[in-house]
C-alpha cells in the first residue's frame, strides 16, 4: 500500500519492515494487524489493516516518530 502524507510518501512495498503483530483470527470481524515500517530515509509508519469491527476497517497508514515508533515497540499487543 502506498499512501502520501505531508508531501511524503509511504509504501509498504519500498520499506523495511520491523514488526508485525496481529488481534484476533483470521475472519474475525474484530481482528487486525499492525505492521511498524522504516522507509530508506529512515521515517517510521504503522499500516493498519482488519475487519469491519476492527480499529482499521480500511486499509490505513499512518506516520509515526522515531519516540512514538519506539513506544510501539515496546508496548505489548
Amino acid at each position: 500500500m502506498k499512501k502520501v502524507i505531508c508531501k511524503v510518501e509511504y509504501d509498504t512495498e519500498a520499506s523495511k519492515l520491523i514488526e508485525k503483530r496481529t488481534s484476533g483470527a483470521f475472519g474475525d470481524p474484530a481482528g487486525y494487524e499492525e505492521s511498524l515500517y522504516q522507509t530508506e530515509g529512515g521515517k517510521y509508519f504503522l499500516y493498519g489493516a482488519g475487519g469491519e469491527a476492527s480499529k482499521y476497517p480500511e486499509e490505513t497508514i499512518k506516520r509515526l516518530s522515531a519516540d512514538k515508533a519506539q513506544e510501539w515497540l515496546a508496548a505489548k499487543a
